[in-house]
């Protein structure tokens, strides 16, 4: 068995598509329309679904925002450089809401960012070698 993907409901799904793949550097990997179910999904990932775990969003037609909840957590993805990634991702307009730095008791470097429908992306400080031969950028959570 191995991870697929996360799916996240969105409220706007070009939006969404925008600060995925513009501001996180993500790839659109497919995207197909529901007309009987009136909704969309829009895959996103660093590779290809047969090799890596993607994210999922979901676009329910007439439904322009969700509440998170409080039980959801977050994905997370490896970065080489974070002050370097957040920098981008500010340049690109995204909105860091936890600037890069060590976590709360520990050492780890970590950095949130925020997607348009409010679900925080977390950046992780990695060692190249980590990272796998696929470049990686960000993470989400709530």
């Amino acid at each position: 068995m191995r991870m697929l993907h996360t799916m996240l409901r969105v409220g706007n799904l070009d939006l969404s598509l925008k600060f995925y793949c513009e501001v996180l550097g993500m790839t659109l990997l497919r995207r197909k329309d529901y007309p009987e179910g009136e909704f969309t999904l829009a895959f996103v990932g660093y590779g290809d679904e047969a090799d890596h775990t993607v994210i999922e969003l979901t676009h329910n037609w007439g439904t322009s925002s969700y509440d998170i909840g409080t039980g959801y957590g977050h994905i997370a993805l490896g970065v080489e450089d974070i002050y370097s990634t957040c920098a981008m991702i500010q340049a690109r307009g995204g909105k860091v809401t936890r600037q890069p730095g060590p976590m709360k008791h520990g050492s780890t470097v970590i950095a949130f960012v925020e997607d348009p429908d409010g679900y925080k992306v977390e950046l992780i400080q990695i060692a190249k070698a980590s990272l796998g031969t696929q470049p990686a950028t960000v993470a989400v959570s709530q």
